[in-house]
């Protein structure tokens, strides 16, 4: 399993498939990157030469943030909206869908699990007895 920009790639897969098992990479940046590092797509990981895992490397570590570094980023991106008091920034504050999806039925995937409200049964009461004096 050759490593690449410190994610392990599995050897079996193309070259072209492979590079998407790194957070941040798809199938469209991954033929651009390989492009770029004059590396055939339809090759396995396991044939890669040294050479062509170094020009990938160097690639990556030149163009494109990748793993923690986007992470990190997206998530400052999301609390600088909450700072700034933005809609989208109360949104993702309360866990709401962010972009203008619907609340009233649908948004479990955002809300979680149904909270049933008012489903408590209500005690039932024996007869009613009358005090003797």
């Amino acid at each position: 399993m050759p490593r690449i920009a410190g994610f392990d790639i599995p050897a079996n897969k193309r070259v072209e498939i492979g590079l998407m098992y790194i957070y941040g990479i798809g199938r469209p940046l991954s033929n651009e990157i390989l492009k770029k590092a004059n590396v055939n797509p339809d090759k396995r990981v396991k044939d890669l030469a040294e050479s062509e895992v170094n020009a990938i490397q160097v690639v990556i570590q030149n163009d494109y943030k990748i793993g923690g570094e986007l992470r990190r980023e997206i998530q400052d991106n999301i609390k600088r909206l909450m700072v700034t008091g933005t809609y989208r920034g109360y949104r993702h504050k309360r866990g709401l869908p962010v972009r203008g999806q619907r609340t009233r039925t649908n948004a479990r995937t955002k809300r979680g699990k149904r909270k049933t409200i008012g489903s408590v049964k209500k005690e039932t009461k024996g007869p009613v007895e009358e005090k003797k004096d």
